[in-house]
């Protein structure tokens, strides 16, 4: 594959997170195409994270041409291994997101002391198989994860989120592609569930080619910043253009 690219060859594929869906990007995605991009957002199961990377990474075996891959939240963590052997894989952007170093789970970088309060608000609900998928309370939703959106928007997305299953906080990352690939960083200066002090570090320690923050954001940055993200992926896909 040649090493020039032009600015719509580039497919920038979105993987959500945890408790939210691929309809969190319906802001974003117009934003891409408008500037000329073939957008994919990915469907993420959130049952397990070798499970969930290698769907993603099958997702990107698929495109022809170069792909720039976003991940929110738990996304984060998916296209830190799903981008591992892909050479067509030219950026990693990461949106209020987890950035797991190799051996480390979600659980490890967040740790008991983060300041995250997204445990306390968790309903679990048991599996035939002995594990559990985690969902936020209803009563809990706007509060811990949407609050910079009105009521009526997060009591929709309260009952649209998509579970997550226990093990996707403990399982543990390969080799991560940032250490390869270049990443940009998009931090929620007010997430409850990943605290912007541990989105930062994550940050720094990837050597972030460009590092955001919007002040007072909420974890659900996606809907509530449509704009702040779109514009973040943009400046990724044209670090790509000679």
């Amino acid at each position: 594959m040649s090493d020039v690219v032009a600015m719509s060859d580039v497919t920038v594929v979105l993987v959500h997170g945890a408790f939210a869906e691929s309809a969190s990007w319906s802001g974003v995605i117009p934003l891409l195409q408008a500037a000329g991009h073939r957008v994919v957002a990915a469907a993420n199961g959130l049952r397990s994270l070798d499970g969930d990377a290698a769907a993603v990474s099958g997702v990107v075996s698929s495109i022809d041409g170069p792909v720039v891959l976003a991940g929110h939240s738990y996304g984060g963590s998916v296209i830190t291994n799903a981008a591992r052997g892909h050479d067509n894989v030219r950026a990693l952007v990461y949106i209020a997101a987890f950035a797991p170093a190799d051996g480390e789970s979600v659980g490890d970088v967040q740790g008991a002391d983060s300041g995250s309060t997204l445990g306390e608000t968790l309903a679990p609900v048991p599996l035939a198989d002995g594990t559990t998928d985690l969902y936020i309370r209803p009563d809990r939703f706007h509060e811990q994860f949407a609050a910079d959106l009105s009521g009526e928007q997060a009591a929709l997305m309260a009952a649209t989120q998509r579970p997550a299953r226990d093990v996707v906080l403990t399982d543990r990352s390969g080799a991560p592609a940032w250490l390869t690939v270049p990443s940009w960083f998009l931090l929620a200066g007010s997430d409850r569930n990943i605290p912007v002090e541990v989105q930062r570090f994550m940050a720094e320690r990837a050597g972030a080619k460009q590092i955001v923050e919007v002040d007072g954001a909420s974890h659900a940055i996606p809907v509530a910043h449509p704009d702040k993200v779109a514009e973040l992926i943009l400046a990724a896909v044209a670090a790509q253009v000679p």
